[in-house]
């Protein structure tokens, strides 16, 4: 009895056991209601389009159980309970801890070291004292701070403590630590049962608001994830939370969306297992592909034209075979790549759809869109672009960085990004370069060639 979670890496089915699991818990309590959850609206819409197939012959189940991304019913449930959030933006707390810090002097402590000790820590674990920050353990967080300078930060961030209560805004750990709150003594949560896809990428406030909705109920979390695909947010300790997965922990091993060739070369870009900060391990070794595919092409030119033109070819060889532009991806690292795809696709002769943050395919265009847009998707063929030195890992990333933790912490992430985008592949894939390549692209091309 407990929290339990599935594991896998991409393509073994994680999403279609956690669909499963939330009509089993409908089914066998006719009285339940059931989250299904994950952390964003993208991902959310899927799977709730994914419960209406699964559910087609017996559609009542659906009256009582709910999808939604997690701030979204977060959001929901604060408004019933209270008034309407005002929530502050990334962009106001950042203004805060610049205008704070600026009225402390003497101290050496960059913008960003502030903006992240503020979001992985004073936010994320909601120290409102001076006593709380002094003794918190700062897990991840490897720049050593003496008591002294622990007071001089809690002086600024006191500051926009205050701040943000002058503007009458609060931040969504607050929202959702007061909604866990509540809930604890609450005898009678909206939901009996959560079950969380894409696991990794929840934070510490969020599973804290979980852990409280399911607090007395047997078996009444239930998470979906892969922790090679965190991409999102900063490990931590779930089991400091109150939930406990160990000895309730499976891995799945059949992959059922990605050919063999193209799981052998993005494994390389991962570990043989990867482990959580409770220990908990997930073994990657041993896991199958049910059918192959041709292997992989990894080209590196010397330019992005070369790049433009031999991505154009490619796809045009495709389209020439039968696959159809919908069937295709292309994606990059951020936003300013996006004109090398959309050059490449356009000399292919193909339709398009730059897709935002809603990521609505189109029939008969090829999708083009960043890494982090492309979690959930899928197509028979993908091309991942523009994957250079300092494009990946971002070196905007690395250059804000002054914490080591906060440095391994890029590579890792950035890494889990360029697997997540090759894995999105299922027959067919090219991974390019138009500059110096990046140091992943190499671990990608000799170690799948070693192999």
């Amino acid at each position: 009895n407990g929290p339990a979670k599935v594991s896998g890496s991409a393509g073994t089915g994680k999403t279609i056991v956690a669909l499963h699991r939330a009509v089993f818990l409908a089914r066998k309590h006719p009285e339940a209601r059931v989250l299904l959850t994950t952390f964003s609206d993208t991902l959310a819409n899927a799977l709730a389009t994914k419960l209406k197939r699964l559910i087609v012959t017996t559609p009542r189940l659906g009256e009582r159980l709910e999808v939604h991304a997690l701030d979204a019913i977060g959001q929901r449930l604060f408004e019933f309970k209270e008034n309407k959030v005002a929530l502050a933006s990334k962009p106001v707390i950042r203004q805060l801890l610049e205008t704070a810090s600026k009225n402390i002097p003497d101290h050496k402590f960059s913008l960003h070291f502030l903006l992240t000790e503020w979001e992985q820590v004073v936010d994320a674990w909601q120290l409102d004292s001076w006593e709380s920050y002094r003794d918190v353990k700062r897990l991840g967080r490897k720049t050593r701070l003496p008591e002294p300078q622990r007071q001089l930060l809690w002086s600024i961030f006191q500051q926009v403590r205050t701040g943000l209560n002058d503007l009458n805004l609060i931040t969504r750990a607050e929202m959702f630590t007061r909604l866990s709150n509540y809930y604890a003594e609450n005898s009678h949560p909206p939901f009996d049962f959560v079950v969380v896809d894409e696991a990794q990428d929840i934070d510490v406030a969020q599973l804290r608001f979980l852990a409280a909705l399911t607090v007395n109920k047997i078996n009444g979390l239930f998470f979906a994830g892969d922790l090679g695909q965190r991409i999102f947010q900063q490990a931590f300790s779930w089991k400091s939370l109150g939930v406990d997965i160990r000895g309730r922990s499976r891995t799945l091993h059949i992959n059922y969306r990605t050919s063999h060739q193209i799981r052998m070369q993005a494994d390389h870009l991962l570990g043989p297992s990867v482990s959580d900060v409770d220990g908990n391990i997930e073994d990657r070794k041993g896991t199958v592909s049910v059918f192959n595919g041709p292997p992989p092409a990894i080209l590196m030119l010397a330019t992005p034209e070369d790049e433009i033109q031999s991505v154009s070819q490619w796809l045009a060889h495709l389209s020439g075979i039968g696959i159809k532009p919908h069937e295709m991806g292309v994606f990059v690292r951020s936003e300013a790549e996006l004109d090398r795809a959309i050059s490449a696709v356009s000399a292919a002769s193909l339709n398009y759809k730059a897709l935002d943050e809603h990521v609505e395919t189109v029939n008969g265009h090829v999708s083009i869109c960043t890494m982090h847009l492309a979690k959930g998707l899928e197509f028979r063929a993908v091309v991942v672009m523009a994957c250079d030195d300092e494009v990946i890992p971002s070196q905007q990333r690395i250059e804000t960085v002054t914490d080591d933790a906060d440095l391994e912490d890029v590579y890792e992430t950035e890494r889990h990004l360029l697997y997540v985008a090759c894995t999105r592949a299922r027959d067919h894939l090219l991974v390019t370069s138009g500059d110096i390549p990046s140091e992943f692209i190499d671990d990608l091309n000799v170690r799948g060639y070693e192999k």
